[in-house]
């Protein structure tokens, strides 16, 4: 299928939807403490995409036969991805929590995510959230007019395997734009030069997924929740990203009183 080009309408809903998914994110991870539950976070996410007047592009997102059952995606220590708020669920001191937040607004979708830590965090936890946040910053870099797919890919698997970390090859980043899922598929590993050429006007959902350990993921018995393998922690940020002839733009950077810079968030 043809990669979409977005127009100058399009793009501008984009920004809407981007600014709309990065606040709820910004405001979602200060709400991150010991003592609460994935659940707590989940309907505040849900009441904050209510009050932008968004709604949730996750909550009875189809695969198959299943309807994804919550509004944002959730995932503790060696939860990749998908993780699924839940009262059981209690966040601890030390902890890393993955918050995704997907919205759609006026038609248009906006994708981020990143991995926070719960408390005070172990050095070798604050390491891996730090790689895979570079690993998105020189993915990011690579999105460039002229460059190809390829060139994302590699720079994230160059710099995660460079500190001895697996780069999860089962899931993979993707155009967004009407849709969540949009062509192209970004993997975080690849070949320098290969696949499809970059052009201006796409909007790229990059989205580093790092392990401890092995690479190999296994989805639990809800259906939905992907974990390591090997139950080594994960870490997972992302961007949407348009590209222009002036170089990349990070379309789901904090928009807020006191913005995070694009190295603390990815």
């Amino acid at each position: 299928m043809a990669i979409p080009i977005k127009n100058e309408t399009a793009i501008a809903a984009m920004r809407e939807a981007c600014a709309v998914a990065s606040t709820v994110l910004y405001q979602l991870r200060e709400r991150v403490r010991p003592g609460i539950t994935t659940y707590d976070l989940d309907q505040w996410g849900r009441e904050l995409i209510a009050e932008l007047g968004a709604r949730s592009a996750c909550y009875g997102y189809q695969a198959g036969s299943r309807r994804f059952p919550a509004h944002t995606c959730l995932s503790v220590n060696e939860e990749v991805v998908h993780g699924i708020g839940s009262l059981k669920k209690i966040l601890s001191d030390g902890d890393i929590i993955a918050l995704d937040v997907v919205v759609e607004y006026h038609g248009y979708i906006g994708d981020n995510a990143i991995t926070v830590p719960v408390g005070k965090i172990s050095s070798a936890r604050q390491k891996l959230l730090q790689v895979t946040a570079e690993a998105l910053r020189l993915g990011i870099a690579q999105a460039k007019v002229g460059n190809r797919i390829g060139d994302i890919s590699h720079a994230v698997q160059s710099h995660v395997e460079k500190h001895g970390y697996g780069v999860v090859r089962d899931m993979v980043g993707h155009g967004v734009g009407v849709s969540m899922h949009e062509e192209p598929q970004i993997p975080n590993f690849g070949r320098r030069n290969s696949g499809d050429l970059i052009r201006p006007g796409m909007t790229l959902a990059i989205e580093p997924m790092v392990n401890v350990g092995s690479w190999r993921t296994r989805t639990l018995r809800d259906g939905w929740t992907i974990t390591t393998v090997d139950g080594s922690d994960s870490a997972h940020f992302e961007h949407t990203v348009l590209t222009t002839e002036q170089g990349p733009e990070i379309l789901t950077l904090p928009r807020l009183a006191s913005p995070v810079s694009v190295h603390a968030v990815g």
